[in-house]
């Protein structure tokens, strides 16, 4: 069987976390740094980490900062993606994204529906903007690692593909349990 190539360069991805109160100061960001913890662990090069409020326009305009400025392989966000009067981050992110990716999105609303039924208040959208996928994680640590341990085989695979990296997407990509 043909093994599924991994790329040689590291992925660089940014953290952007949206919380008013970590925004100013008041609370740490604990997501945040969970997901940079992972993101270090699977050999990921960090290349920005921010903490903005929960205000649409602030989030769309660091979403397309990351992408097309820094050029980030993959911008993981933390927060946002609940029901709350301020959480806008899949509405900013959809604005922002060329192409959906529900795949993802779904599969970590059906992995964490396996915990608590509070996952199917989940608005969290995936999605491509350039050549950076775009995932929303949710705002507790323990959920983020919970949808970042579920979503990390495919993670690659879907940056190769988008850098044109895949000529062959007939390989079979087998996950041991």
């Amino acid at each position: 069987m043909e093994e599924i190539q991994q790329s040689v360069r590291k992925i660089q991805a940014a953290i952007l976390t949206a919380s008013d109160r970590s925004a100013r100061g008041e609370r740490e960001d604990l997501s945040g740094k969970v997901i940079e913890e992972i993101a270090w662990s699977n050999g990921w090069e960090i290349v920005c980490y921010g903490v903005v409020p929960d205000d649409k326009e602030t989030i769309k305009v660091e979403l397309i900062r990351l992408a097309d400025n820094v050029k980030a392989d993959l911008v993981l966000t933390t927060g946002g993606t609940g029901l709350a009067p301020r959480d806008f981050t899949p509405e900013a992110t959809l604005e922002i994204i060329e192409k959906e990716v529900p795949g993802i999105a779904e599969t970590m609303r059906m992995e964490s529906l396996k915990k608590t039924p509070h996952a199917m208040l989940s608005r969290a959208v995936c999605g491509v903007r350039g050549k950076t996928l775009i995932v929303n994680l949710p705002g507790s640590p323990r959920a983020v690692r919970e949808c970042l341990e579920v979503i990390l085989p495919v993670i690659p695979h879907a940056l190769q593909l988008m850098q044109g990296e895949v000529s062959d997407c007939g390989t079979t990509l087998r996950i041991n349990k």
